[in-house]
């Protein structure tokens, strides 16, 4: 499995790093055949100059991609929700599957 995590607008530190690559392994327990994970952290200044924390996860599998976002004003909380959603489509991706098998 191929992990990349990518930022936009900012340099993240190793403990944001080190938080998402912790959680991205354990995807592996959801589906064997994941080929490549991509992380995007991005920042974006929104209206009222608030800043808000973008994360987008994009998981390929042979023959399917999952691709969920999420914002926040914390980047752990806007991955952890959007992997959250991630896991839940791969599930639902999985029950499909089996039900047409």
């Amino acid at each position: 499995m191929n992990v990349q995590i990518r930022t936009q607008r900012f340099d993240a530190d190793k403990k944001l790093i080190a938080h998402v690559n912790e959680k991205v392994v354990k995807l592996k327990t959801y589906h064997d055949s994941i080929v490549d994970v991509e992380v995007y952290l991005k920042i974006d200044n929104v209206v009222h100059q608030i800043k808000d924390k973008i994360a987008e996860i994009k998981v390929h599998i042979p023959k399917h991609t999952f691709f969920v976002k999420h914002e926040s004003k914390h980047f752990e909380e806007s991955f952890d929700l959007a992997l959250k959603a991630l896991i839940n489509q791969i599930k639902h991706y999985k029950e499909k599957q089996n039900e047409t098998h």
